[in-house]
């Protein structure tokens, strides 16, 4: 069994791996997937679904089932703690584009476990919990992985491998892939609270980015809370920023009126702006977190890798049913690496320079941009086309 060449591996069982699977299994090729972990993780981590993500996964099936477990935020707002709210977008503005015409807030671990249940009876559906892919290797017909399963080891064989395992890849490291870029020098702190926002900002929306060139911040809202990103000084030890009362000076000093509100959860992340060199080498894939790494500003990141899963996967499908040629596959890398590089990346970084507004001219170049935003109707329409994703994913269909 262990020297039987399977059809594909896929490496990681997040939302991009899971993607991943099931678009493949839709084209009737089996898969297997290895996940290091004794069950699908439980980390809220990502929690914005973008529309054209959305009708991805419409396509698949899952995005009823997911709609019902989360918000619908058809309202972007940006404002400043200096100068009061800047403006607001609507999704509306582009409901010809999208059969979803909202951000969905819906914690990542959902869509994983929607995608599980209703693959679990499908027998092409084979997912591997406590495998830990510790090396590969590969040739021209096969690549060979080297798996830790409990306490001994075992070897499996695929024709093509897809890692979607995370930020520290396995299938990244095992092949030398430089994985450029910088780690940005204070942390994200993000606090699960359902402290009554509104009380503070009567017309704040579900989603609100915050800027201010102190202690920039976002709401963003979730079915029974929210979550409230904070950056984090440098020189603030882990230790301390992780307990209770450093989330509770960090909570009232953007929100007031939350003195005495629960703290659900908080989340510290050390974020970064990072992109493999390659997104592809020889049989194996990256895709997601394994390929790029970026600031949360803008939820670009797992929408981001879902869409690295699809595009991949809608090449990868033909060439393993035998109506394509294997070489159709090198669009992969240069669609999705350039996309991340020219809009992702670029986008998420400007995102957070805008919110930093360190200075009066940053400030002042944000208010304009929103301003011009709102201008006019094409302008509004453009701008809503970029955060919302549209149009890297028509860039990278073009190349």
């Amino acid at each position: 069994m262990a020297d039987r060449i399977l059809p594909v591996i896929i490496a990681g069982a997040g939302p991009v791996g899971m993607v991943a699977a099931a678009n493949l299994i839709r084209q009737n090729i089996p898969v297997v997937i290895l996940e290091v972990g004794n069950e699908l993780s439980r980390e809220s981590r990502a929690s914005t679904f973008h529309p054209p993500t959305l009708d991805m996964l419409d396509d698949l099936g899952f995005a009823e089932k997911l709609i019902a477990q989360g918000l619908k935020a058809p309202e972007v707002q940006y404002s400043s703690t200096i100068d009061g709210e800047l403006g607001t977008f609507n999704f509306g503005d582009i409901a010809d584009l999208t059969a979803h015409p909202y951000r969905l807030q819906a914690e990542q671990f959902k869509l994983t476990r929607i995608i599980h249940e209703m693959l679990s009876s499908n027998p092409l559906y084979d997912i591997r919990f406590g495998h830990e892919l510790t090396g590969l290797s590969q040739d021209e017909d096969e690549v060979v992985l080297q798996v830790r399963v409990g306490d001994h080891d075992e070897r499996l064989r695929c024709r093509w491998l897809i890692g979607a395992d995370g930020a520290n890849s396995i299938v990244r490291r095992a092949q030398n892939i430089p994985f450029e870029g910088f780690t940005w020098s204070e942390r994200f702190l993000v606090i699960t609270t359902p402290a009554d926002v509104a009380a503070e900002h009567p017309n704040v929306t579900a989603v609100s980015y915050w800027a201010d060139p102190a202690r920039w911040h976002f709401y963003l809202r979730i079915l029974d809370a929210w979550r409230i990103m904070i950056p984090v000084p440098p020189e603030v030890p882990d230790a301390t920023v992780t307990s209770d009362a450093f989330a509770r000076e960090m909570l009232t000093s953007i929100l007031p009126t939350a003195r005495t509100a629960p703290i659900f959860h908080t989340t510290l992340y050390r974020v970064h702006q990072r992109v493999a060199d390659s997104f592809r080498q020889g049989r194996t894939f990256l895709a997601g977190d394994a390929a790029h790494i970026n600031n949360p500003l803008g939820g670009m990141g797992m929408n981001g890798g879902v869409h690295d899963a699809i595009n991949l996967t809608t090449l990868l499908g033909p060439v393993i049913n035998g109506t394509a040629a294997p070489s159709s596959l090198d669009t992969y890398d240069r669609q999705r690496r350039t996309v991340t590089l020219d809009a992702i990346q670029s986008g998420t970084i400007r995102n957070k320079r805008n919110l930093e507004a360190k200075t009066p001219e940053d400030r002042q170049a944000f208010k304009d941009e929103i301003s011009t935003a709102l201008a006019s109707r094409e302008n509004t329409r453009a701008f809503l086309r970029r955060i919302a994703m549209f149009d890297s994913l028509e860039k990278a269909a073009a190349l």
